[in-house]
């Protein structure tokens, strides 16, 4: 007859993992899918061999939590629990090693027992250089598997902080790549391509991808200003790949999305208009030399008048390169990066611009 322990807790909810805590943890935060954490642990079989003890290593073990690289019953418990907490965890086989075992020391179809101290987690790091500009921690998770990609038309739910204080809270439409015009910030967009439907999580924002270094005045948000964000994906519909569609769809898209560049540059929205551009540019690469050559020349003439706008001056001068290579007799590619060279203080290569464009003047008037 099994052996019942008091306070023990049903964490499977079949009854094959439980959990008995010996030391309460600190704190009501608990970690999430994603997140590294670090702890200590001793395993054993029911009748108390020990079979692996970082302890013993003095090593602390760390993993991702959620990603499947332990074993089941690892994720499910080490989600259950605060920093500083100890546990033992009783894992039937079907959430430990199953009928297989594992090496010499774990039989068949064995029951074992884990003692877990949490030492420490970080949050899951969202950010495109993996340099903790954006944070996020599951509030609720969802059963979905599928997640939005680039562009896709997303509708969500969020909430903003500032040093424990509301600033904003709204539902919003709107396609990913565009949250500019609508006020939401990169960090979100980035974020929101690994939600689930109907998921909720907390997003911690560095400045980078949130305010910047100007911040919000209508909001009350300081420059350079660490923001949070708790954000739901209520709904999403993905955007066209853009290796899934021929020539003639391409082009229509890469128009498309040029034309949207176009209406931001009048709404000077400069950075979303970018964006468009560069959407464009993507679809553009399914068609062959030639086609479309026009287009795409003056899609990085567009780039480069917003960076123009932005005074991103070297970004500016590349733009201008594409174009020139597309289109070496471009009057307004020479035009802007003569104007790109000045800022940049390269006088020589401006005047090489200069003169070339003006070459061109006294050929239209001859």
């Amino acid at each position: 007859m099994e052996q019942v322990v008091e306070n023990e807790i049903d964490i499977s909810g079949d009854g094959k993992v439980k959990k008995l805590i010996l030391k309460e943890g600190v704190g009501v935060d608990l970690p999430s899918r994603g997140c590294r954490v670090s702890l200590h642990y001793r395993g054993t079989l029911l009748d108390g061999t020990q079979f692996d003890s970082s302890i013993e290593r003095n090593v602390p073990f760390e993993f991702e939590l959620g990603r499947e690289s332990v074993i089941k019953a690892f994720d499910m418990g080490v989600a259950t629990m605060r920093k500083g907490e100890k546990c033992i965890l009783t894992c039937a086989p079907e959430y430990a090693y199953g009928a297989a075992g594992s090496g010499p020391n774990i039989p068949p179809n064995a029951t074992l027992k884990f003692e877990l101290e949490m030492l420490e987690w970080e949050l899951e790091d969202l950010s495109p250089e993996k340099n903790k500009k954006i944070l996020r921690s599951v509030i609720k998770a969802s059963e979905k598997k599928g997640t939005p990609n680039a562009f896709a038309h997303v509708h969500i739910q969020l909430t903003g902080h500032h040093e424990g204080r509301e600033f904003e809270e709204k539902d919003v439409k709107f396609n990913l790549g565009e949250g500019g015009s609508v006020g939401v910030v990169s960090g979100i967009e980035v974020a929101l391509e690994k939600f689930h439907q109907y998921e909720t999580s907390r997003l911690i924002i560095k400045p980078d991808f949130a305010f910047g270094a100007e911040g919000n005045k209508e909001l009350g948000i300081p420059g350079d200003a660490t923001v949070e964000y708790v954000v739901t994906l209520l709904e999403y519909e993905r955007a066209p790949d853009t290796w899934s569609l021929g020539v003639p769809e391409s082009l229509e898209q890469a128009k498309l999305f040029k034309e949207k560049g176009i209406s931001y540059i009048k709404a000077e929205q400069y950075r979303v208009a970018i964006k468009m551009f560069d959407r464009s540019n993507d679809f553009l690469g399914n068609c062959p030399t030639g086609d479309g050559k026009d287009l795409k020349t003056a899609v990085f003439l567009n780039k480069a008048l917003c960076y123009q706008k932005l005074s991103s001056h070297y970004d500016c001068k590349l733009a201008c390169n594409a174009a020139l290579e597309l289109d070496d007799n471009s009057v307004k590619a020479y035009y802007r990066r003569g104007l790109a060279n000045v800022e940049l203080g390269d006088l020589e290569k401006a005047l090489e611009d200069f003169t070339k464009l003006g070459s061109f003047i006294t050929k239209d008037k001859l």
